[in-house]
């Protein structure tokens, strides 16, 4: 019989504290392994969250008893991030990171976002089998997007006048060889995209890297029943949920809104570019922007959408948006770009575009053919339980720890009934 095993997660945004999709995916792995019986610690940055957001967060994220959180708070507020960012090492936060990570058995310690609660010196402590997701592409990008010079997806990396330009003091440890050494700590690199990992290797990071997606719960908050305030549109419509960026592409769907007028346009989130969007959505009466939303609130949107449409102007790593509304038998329709199209070709649960015209096109098709539309709903869906659940996911999850493991001579038993 195996045992339970004792994990600890190293990031530096968790719920609330968190913007992004990468939070909420470690809030999902860290509370569906403690509902398996596992031990999860996580250590997260508070002081890196103020300094995007002054404001404490007023969203709630229960977790599992199993889950034990580790907020880190230092009395210099925002130079502790800064200090980060700047040097690659935790300095402020190594003291209370060490402790933790050296001070208790894991059997596993998974890194993710780790840009501003310890850079890549972070990743030489603790002793455990160590793990690394790339949410972002902060490994080749200062900036962890690949947008470059806030116009352009990077093709030919320029990072120096790049972060100037987006206002960011360049990092000087990147060109000291910091980040080849640091990285010979990771047994594994976790790619939820073959894009994204095979744009590591392209771009020169010879890490061993193993391809698991993201995957969404078919239990949970996710499942819970939509308040009645929920935001519903009288007039068929068509999605658009994350994050207010410019990189997000909504700019996009809001100059062919502006001559589509046969379904609405729904805006679910909220960002730093949200006032400019709004500005450029003035006198459109059939585009609505409905802010930051609950699981279920999302879900019944998704529910009554005739797609979710995904129009990203930078890479993705995954697309949580797309398997989201497969979930509940929505067809997306994503922007040819970055690991978009990786999901809408395994799945034939929708359309790829490559220009207006073809983004037209394919929201005519879907609300002028049910069956279409339905058809597509049901592939996506069939897709989303046989690809992006927790039980393949943590199939994979689990195979690669035994994998690393058994080529370390470690005695890290896969627990019985274990996926």
């Amino acid at each position: 019989m195996g045992r339970s095993l004792r994990f600890c997660m190293v990031t530096t945004f968790y719920p609330p504290y968190n913007f992004g999709g990468d939070g909420i995916y470690i809030y999902r792995l860290s509370n569906e392994l403690a509902r398996r019986g596992h031990q999860v610690d996580v250590i997260h940055c508070v002081d890196a969250y103020h300094v995007l957001q002054p404001r404490a967060p007023t969203s709630d994220y229960p977790n599992h008893p199993g889950v034990t959180l580790h907020p880190l708070r230092s009395g210099v507020g925002w130079l502790s991030p800064l200090a980060t960012h700047q040097s690659g090492a935790p300095l402020f936060k190594a003291g209370k990171i060490g402790a933790i990570l050296g001070g208790q058995a894991f059997d596993v310690i998974h890194f993710h976002n780790i840009s501003l609660v310890g850079g890549p010196k972070v990743l030489r402590l603790g002793d455990a089998i160590k793990l690394y997701t790339m949410h972002e592409h902060w490994l080749l990008c200062p900036l962890h997007v690949l947008w470059k010079y806030d116009r352009e997806v990077c093709t030919t990396k320029n990072c120096v006048p790049c972060m100037i330009m987006a206002r960011r003091p360049p990092q000087l440890w990147r060109y000291t060889g910091m980040l080849e050494r640091e990285v010979r700590h990771v047994d594994a690199f976790i790619s939820p995209s073959r894009f994204t990992r095979d744009i590591h290797h392209r771009l020169g990071l010879n890490i061993p890297i193993v391809h698991i997606p993201y995957f969404l719960p078919r239990t949970g908050v996710w499942s819970g029943e939509a308040p009645p305030r929920a935001a519903h549109a009288d007039r068929p419509y068509f999605l658009f949920v994350g994050r207010l960026e410019k990189i997000k592409g909504v700019q996009t769907l809001l100059r062919i809104f502006r001559s589509y007028h046969k379904a609405d346009l729904l805006i679910a989130g909220e960002g730093n570019y949200e006032g400019a969007l709004r500005r450029m959505a003035e006198g459109l009466t059939h585009v609505r922007f409905l802010g930051r939303l609950s699981f279920p609130e999302l879900r019944s949107l998704y529910e009554r959408a005739l797609a979710v449409i995904v129009p990203s102007l930078c890479y993705e790593v995954f697309g949580i948006i797309i398997i989201e509304a497969f979930s509940v038998k929505t067809p997306a329709i994503v922007n040819d770009l970055g690991a978009l199209p990786e999901v809408i070709e395994e799945s034939q649960g929708g359309f790829v575009f490559r220009d207006d015209s073809q983004l037209v096109e394919a929201m005519e098709i879907l609300r002028t053919d049910p069956a279409r539309r339905r058809e597509m709903g049901e592939k996506g869906h069939a897709a989303y339980l046989e690809h992006w659940t927790e039980e393949p996911h943590l199939a994979r999850y689990f195979g690669l720890i035994a994998e690393i493991a058994d080529r370390r001579g470690l005695d890290v038993p896969i627990p019985a009934g274990a996926p």
